[in-house]
């Protein structure tokens, strides 16, 4: 394992299993000893809570935690609107300021071994006018872990989102291939292409699981992290 304040976890597409790789890395490096927070900066389509607006996933980053966590610590910018964040913000009279979001980080990294960060969406996701995810996550200066969602044009997904991420000159700490649903085919001769392609090494597979929990995803991270 590489000496880093953390990860920052994006994926192929949305959907295709970034909380999962989040909860088990977290575990994983909590079993290493490591104390870890988390943040899912942005987050739509959340839900109205007496509490105020609350997103499942983020939820579930807060409980993982090493740590107590206040919400809005974790999750910072949260829409209704279940809609692309730029959008959603617009649509709330707000704006998403990444410096904002490297503010929080940092905080977090002083109580924290590591910080693991889940994006939205795809790597090139938009946040506001000028800035995307990939723009975040270069600013916050973390390793990145590319979830592969192993489903039709998984490859090209791929190896496009490794081509950018490598251009915007962040770290590439991996891939991890998640099987996001079933009846996908061909799993083990996609998984072989990309290892022959994609500049970072696959980091754990982790097949599909009727009801995931950070310690079966951790197994399946365990003997690359180890």
């Amino acid at each position: 394992m590489t000496d880093t304040a953390g990860y920052f976890i994006t994926g192929t597409d949305t959907g295709i299993g970034k909380t999962v790789v989040t909860l088990g890395l977290m575990q994983h490096l909590q079993d290493l000893g490591l104390s870890v927070a988390a943040m899912k900066p942005v987050a739509t389509g959340c839900e109205r809570t007496p509490t105020g607006l609350r997103n499942a996933d983020a939820l579930q980053l807060q409980t993982q935690a090493s740590m107590s966590l206040d919400y809005e610590h974790v999750n910072p910018y949260a829409f209704a609107a279940p809609i692309a964040p730029q959008l959603a913000a617009a649509e709330a009279g707000s704006r998403i300021d990444i410096a904002v979001i490297q503010q929080g980080m940092l905080q977090l990294a002083g109580q924290a071994d590591r910080v693991c960060v889940e994006g939205i969406g795809g790597w090139q996701v938009p946040l506001n006018d000028t800035e995307t995810v990939a723009e975040l996550a270069v600013m916050l200066d973390l390793d990145v872990i590319l979830v592969v969602g192993l489903r039709l044009g998984c490859l090209n997904h791929a190896l496009l989102t490794a081509q950018s991420i490598e251009a915007s000159g962040a770290r590439q700490a991996g891939w991890v291939a998640n099987c996001p649903a079933a009846g996908t085919e061909h799993l083990d001769k996609n998984i072989k292409t990309l290892e022959s392609r994609l500049p970072a090494p696959l980091l754990g597979t982790v097949p599909l699981l009727p009801f995931p929990d950070a310690k079966e995803v951790a197994a399946c991270l365990a003997p690359v992290f180890s």
